[in-house]
């Protein structure tokens, strides 16, 4: 796995400009914490090619879909797709389309234990304060062999609104009806236990700290932290390992139009199932604010180099699972809607 620690110390990154290509345009966009490490390695790449600078904030999904919708970024970052709602509630209207996919993770603080397999019951049972210590039957149960200590287990979420909170709670609805009901799944649920972690970042740091410590985060900061993380059960009954296979497993099937599409508990038996796309919100009139056509163009050409080969493989490189070919002509096709007083940026 590829060392990124550098990231989970950064909330605001800013891909420097080193190449002797003349350019003042500057772009900003605000955010996914899940895509972050993505984002910053390929914007660093993308900048000595072209000039442009780019600074990204991870901030979390919710606040950067308020970032966009205050305009004060050009762009916005979510692993939650955007709700009829939340589009009409955007001061013009919007377009959106998914940069690569991910896993959401299990990590665990448990001296001595570095495996552990967990079925969707015991993980919502957790989650519900069902099971609140370390020694719990059922946990030993699923895991012979493994001697699990007479330890409080710390629950970890997130503090902010959060698209991996949206992933791993949209599961959470899928295998528990009890959690459905009393909780539901979004960016912000009201969490019956647990201490709450700001960003990725703060999660994968508050569980590293901890002993006893459980909870959930996009699979690159607890392999570049090297937290253990657990088994899950799928939908076909095999414990499965989050992995590059495993997610694009679960990332199979058909992409609707709108790209909007959860792929959590996938039916597929080789896919993890805490596994999701993440998206990037534009707006899809681009001259307002006193935005310059050249402005407009900046930003277009980075989202559709984003969607390339060279950016996709940057995704694949740490970590992420890179776009099938039909979602990045469907997202292209989406770029080419956007427009500067009402003609198409991208031909």
């Amino acid at each position: 796995m590829k060392k990124i620690g550098l990231f989970l110390a950064l909330a605001l990154v800013i891909a420097s400009c080193h190449s002797g290509k003349k350019n003042s345009v500057a772009l900003s966009g605000a955010g996914s914490t899940f895509v972050m490490p993505f984002y910053t390695t390929a914007f660093q790449k993308y900048t000595p090619l072209t000039g442009v600078k780019i600074s990204y904030g991870g901030v979390g999904s919710g606040a950067g879909i308020k970032s966009l919708k205050d305009r004060v970024v050009d762009f916005g970052a979510s692993d939650a797709f955007m709700t009829d709602a939340q589009m009409a509630a955007m001061p013009a209207p919007v377009v959106e389309f998914p940069t690569c996919s991910g896993a959401v993770v299990m990590a665990f603080n448990l001296p001595g234990i570095t495996t552990m397999k967990l079925t969707p019951e015991v993980l919502a049972d957790i989650y519900l304060g069902k099971i609140t210590n370390w020694n719990d039957p059922a946990l030993a149960k699923i895991n012979p062999g493994v001697k699990f200590p007479n330890l409080p287990i710390t629950v970890v979420h997130r503090s902010d609104g959060s698209g991996t909170t949206n992933i791993f709670t949209n599961y959470l609805t899928k295998v528990s009806p009890e959690w459905k009901s009393k909780y539901g799944f979004g960016t912000t649920v009201n969490w019956p236990v647990g201490v709450g972690g700001k960003g990725n970042p703060g999660v994968a740091g508050t569980i590293s700290q901890t002993t006893g410590a459980f909870g959930y985060v996009e699979s690159t900061y607890a392999f570049a932290e090297k937290i253990p993380f657990a088994s899950i059960k799928n939908q076909a009954g095999i414990f499965i390992t989050p992995s590059f296979a495993s997610t694009s497993a679960a990332g199979k099937g058909q992409m609707p139009q709108d790209t909007r599409i959860m792929i959590t508990d996938s039916p597929d038996s080789a896919a993890y199932p805490i596994a999701g796309f993440t998206w990037v919100i534009l707006y899809k009139e681009q001259h307002y604010n006193n935005r310059t056509l050249a402005q407009a163009q900046a930003l277009l050409k980075l989202w559709d180099w984003m969607l390339d080969p060279d950016a996709q493989a940057v995704a694949q490189q740490i970590d992420y699972v890179p776009l099938p070919a039909s979602v990045v002509a469907l997202d292209k096709s989406i770029l080419r809607t956007v427009t500067y007083d009402g003609k198409p940026i991208l031909q």
